[in-house]
């Protein structure tokens, strides 16, 4: 049995081959925060060479998959640091996408079990399970534009697993889509009616994994990851933190995060006739 880390902000169960990975901040909607970032890396590191443990079942506490990022952090960031100095916003951008990474290269098969909302850093995490399911009324969104900030981190992984042109288009108009319009987009894999059909179609799903030798799994992960083209560069994830950095600080940045602690529109936001 593998030494799993201390975990503050996830919840880990592990039964068998199967790794329950539980996002566990359900009063804030399990909205992601550096610490589980940091958290949901140290897991996967720690199973990383394990092949006892087969499986890696991503789901969130509470009804809710994930919410994004922790806009009232964002909204309380201060002006930006002196030259030299570290970046807050930048350093925790950037964990993000270390997280995505670290999801997105685990030897190990990857279940997404989503209900309720995966919106900003969550559609991401949908986005680099290699099996996502989603009940009908799960929503998804890049909901970052429509508070003035960036999808910075999970742009490119949201490129990847559904072209550029359906990217673009969710991520201009930040627009909601239901379990059945992201299974029709490629976004996830299966769509189920309800919470207990869920419950059936994960575990048919790892039923399905465990069928496959561990191993093989692992190589053929890594294979088809090589096969798709570049994966997302340490640079371009480094660039994308500085952008969401700079976009969280722009007038529209804290127009759009205060706006949203106030549970009001942005200033931009209006209609044509």
């Amino acid at each position: 049995m593998p030494e799993l880390p201390r975990t503050a902000h996830i919840r880990l169960d592990l039964r068998g081959p199967v790794l329950h990975l539980w996002l566990d901040r359900p009063r804030l909607r399990n909205a992601l925060s550096p610490q589980m970032a940091r958290e949901i890396v140290a897991t996967l590191k720690a199973i990383a060479d394990d092949r006892a443990v087969r499986i890696v079942v991503l789901r969130g506490a509470g009804g809710t998959f994930c919410s994004g990022g922790d806009i009232r952090s964002m909204a309380a960031a201060g002006a930006a640091p002196p030259s030299g100095a570290a970046d807050e916003l930048q350093q925790n951008n950037r964990r993000f996408g270390a997280m995505l990474e670290a999801v997105n290269a685990a030897p190990q098969a990857v279940i997404a079990a989503v209900e309720g909302a995966a919106m900003g850093g969550g559609f991401g995490l949908a986005c680099v399970a290699d099996i996502t399911i989603a009940t009908a009324d799960a929503r998804f969104a890049m909901s970052e534009v429509t508070i003035g900030v960036v999808p910075a981190a999970i742009s490119p992984f949201v490129v990847e697993r559904i072209g550029l042109t359906a990217a673009r288009r969710l991520a201009v108009t930040g627009a909601r889509l239901d379990g059945r319009e992201a299974a029709a987009i490629g976004i996830a894999h299966l769509c189920v009616d309800d919470a207990a059909a869920l419950e059936a179609a994960v575990r048919e799903a790892c039923n399905q994994v465990l069928q496959c030798a561990p191993g093989a799994v692992a190589a053929t992960k890594r294979l088809m990851l090589r096969a798709a083209g570049p994966s997302p560069t340490p640079e371009l994830l480094d660039d994308a933190a500085v952008c969401f950095a700079a976009a969280a600080r722009s007038p529209e940045g804290r127009e759009g995060t205060t706006a949203f602690v106030e549970k009001r529109k942005p200033s931009w936001v209006t209609q044509v006739k």
